[in-house]
């Protein structure tokens, strides 16, 4: 598909390629792998590389290089995770997700374009690969409809990069035990406030069981620890679609040393 004139670039394929500020040489395999005139060792499914062709196509004009960085790399990365879940059985639903009419886009356009719209906002380029990845988890999971992954975009970006870590770590509690220091403690570092504070965002938000509580007077409160600590219904959606079990585990390790527990 190199139509361009002169030898030129196209916008598109600049834009993917850009991604590798954020995703490395693998926006570049990406790029040729959407892009390229041959056929490659590595197979796209032809609706989703449609689908990320038009939001690439749609986002070439951005002008600030890091906004573009983000969008490239967050499609660079929905492509990577679609190959992964194709080796792994899981292939692209066949639903009406990818349905266009004469009037209106598809689902999976839209949320391609929703997507970009959130990779370009972040200020923190380590979200980015889950933005991406959200959009490849919704292209192969037929049970979750486009409102179901609007909203867990929308919560996702409500989210800062070590509160998803926080998501991530209380998911793999089955491979990495939390720590059991009471997190009432006042810490006297801000680090270790701001850590807790996060924690208690989530509680806020319904991502994380079991929810704040309401303390009466003269009562003594609970001494909940990040061990005592469930993904709600909401927080596993999260952790799914952005596909949280591909978080560091030197990003969990980092997220969980900011709390600062005392032993238990």
């Amino acid at each position: 598909m190199r139509d361009s004139l002169d030898g030129e670039t196209p916008p598109a394929r600049s834009l993917v390629e850009t991604g590798e500020l954020v995703a490395g040489s693998m926006s570049r395999t990406v790029a040729e792998l959407l892009f390229g005139d041959g056929p490659g060792a590595v197979r796209l499914d032809d609706r989703l590389a449609a689908c990320l062709r038009d939001a690439a196509t749609g986002a070439a004009d951005l002008p600030l290089l890091w906004e573009r960085a983000r969008a490239g790399a967050a499609l660079a990365f929905a492509a990577e995770l679609s190959v992964t879940r194709g080796q792994q059985g899981r292939h692209v639903r066949r639903d009406g997700f990818f349905a266009a009419t004469v009037a209106t886009r598809s689902a999976a356009e839209r949320l391609a374009e929703s997507v970009v719209q959130a990779a370009r906002r972040t200020p923190e380029e380590r979200q980015v690969r889950h933005l991406g990845y959200l959009l490849a988890e919704t292209a192969v999971s037929p049970d979750v409809d486009p409102a179901l992954a609007t909203r867990a975009l929308q919560l996702a970006e409500s989210c800062s990069w070590r509160q998803l870590v926080f998501l991530a770590a209380v998911g793999r509690r089955d491979r990495t035990p939390l720590p059991t220091g009471a997190l009432e403690d006042e810490p006297r570092a801000w680090t270790a406030w701001g850590a807790r504070e996060d924690v208690a965002d989530l509680q806020r938000a319904g991502l994380l069981d079991p929810a704040p509580a309401v303390a009466r007077p003269g009562a003594v409160r609970p001494r909940l620890r990040p061990a005592d600590l469930r993904l709600t219904r909401r927080g596993v959606l999260v952790h799914r679609l952005l596909a949280l079990d591909f978080v560091r585990d030197d990003d969990v390790a980092t997220a969980l040393a900011d709390l600062d527990l005392p032993p238990a």
